[in-house]
């Protein structure tokens, strides 16, 4: 399997360039106070540090395989392969799940499980490497892959859990949704194992590293425009919560109080036009607490989300229609960031859902 290697000079080359991007990576994740690229956004400080203790596993990992390239004895060879796999299903690929949960800030999730999934594995590679034998491997193998199904299902049922957390606490989801993230790592992860399990030879090996290049860069890009939602949640004081919060419903007198007071301090002073406005913070600015608003926007069937993008997307047509009766030159990204929007294409997203039509064909229908 590793026979060509050693005449191929550009591959050893490009395997030496992953390792150190990979070195590089986490030293600049460790050491690096803030981001470089996106400078206005902190991070996670844990997934921050998990993501730079996979790229060090990572890089560790790669540096021991490297002596296959040059070793010459097979049973050597065969030793050397089989520690490596060893030491990944003990690091590398432990580390790479955490770093998926460490994507999700709706709760702290234990760790213990990720230890339970990989226990079969590792002493499926110490017998492996105890007997220098592949024998076991297929077995090995079909538990992975039952493995990666079995923890792609408990990502997707997370993710929604996930989605739904981040609707009802806050106003603005840029940089803060990782469902594509989880996607691109799905598909690399599938990549992988696809190539793991049928290929072999020089297009294999190539292959991998460019594998391993892309996930350097986009974990190093989510790792720099991923929000602490630690802290957003925690810029107002935690409210006390009295005895009936943890009622399921609202009596009816108070949804009307809670609807007097949106009205009051959040449509009439235009709150909803602040960026990162979060479901705490607006139960303070109304003089109510969390728990209670949550519940009045659940029982209203709708998200926080949905409400402050609803408010928002009216106050884009009020404008729209303001500088078309006064004949003002606009377009729809300067109304759109006046509405309390950062990001052009989220509003285009969330007006096409509130309005069933983008927002092109809607001036344009407006207009005649």
């Amino acid at each position: 399997m590793y026979e060509h290697i050693r005449e191929d000079t550009l591959f050893i080359i490009f395997y030496t360039v992953v390792t150190t991007m990979a070195m590089l990576a986490s030293c600049y994740l460790l050491l690096r106070r803030g981001n470089a690229f996106a400078s206005d956004i902190t991070t996670p400080t844990s997934l921050r540090r998990w993501t730079a203790a996979f790229f060090a596993a990572f890089a560790l990992n790669h540096i021991w395989y490297m002596p296959i390239m040059f070793l010459s004895s097979s049973e050597d060879i065969r030793l050397c392969d089989l520690v490596g796999g060893l030491l990944d299903s003990m690091t590398f690929f432990p580390l790479a799940i955490v770093v998926l949960f460490a994507m999700l800030q709706d709760r702290r999730r234990p760790l213990w499980p990720v230890a339970v999934m990989m226990l079969p594995i590792v002493v499926g590679g110490i017998w492996c490497v105890a007997t220098r034998s592949y024998a076991i491997q297929p077995i090995v193998h079909i538990y992975s892959l039952l493995m990666s199904i079995g923890l792609v299902i408990y990502m997707v049922h997370a993710l929604r859990q996930y989605g739904r957390w981040l609707r009802d606490n806050f106003a603005d989801l840029e940089h803060k949704e990782v469902w594509q993230s989880f996607l691109v790592l799905a598909i690399v992860l599938l990549v992988f194992l696809i190539y793991a399990f049928v290929s072999e030879g020089p297009v294999y090996q190539y292959a991998m590293q460019v594998i391993c290049v892309v996930l350097i860069c986009y974990l190093l890009w989510r790792v720099e425009t991923l929000s602490d939602l630690s802290i957003q949640s925690s810029s107002v004081e935690t409210e006390i919560v009295d005895d009936q919060s943890s009622s399921k419903s609202l009596s009816q007198t108070n949804r009307d109080s809670i609807g007097a007071l949106l009205q009051l301090h959040c449509i009439d002073t235009k709150l909803y036009l602040q960026h990162d406005l979060t479901l705490l913070q607006l139960a303070s600015a109304i003089g109510t607490n969390r728990t209670y608003l949550g519940q009045y926007f659940s029982n209203q069937g709708i998200t926080y989300n949905a409400y402050i993008n609803d408010l928002r997307i009216q106050h884009f047509i009020s404008l729209y229609r303001e500088a078309v009766a006064t004949q003002q030159t606009f377009t729809a990204q300067q109304l759109a960031s006046e509405s309390g929007y950062r990001s052009y294409s989220t509003f285009s997203l969330a007006f096409k859902q509130r309005m069933g039509q983008s927002v092109t064909v809607w001036m344009r229908d407006s207009a005649e």
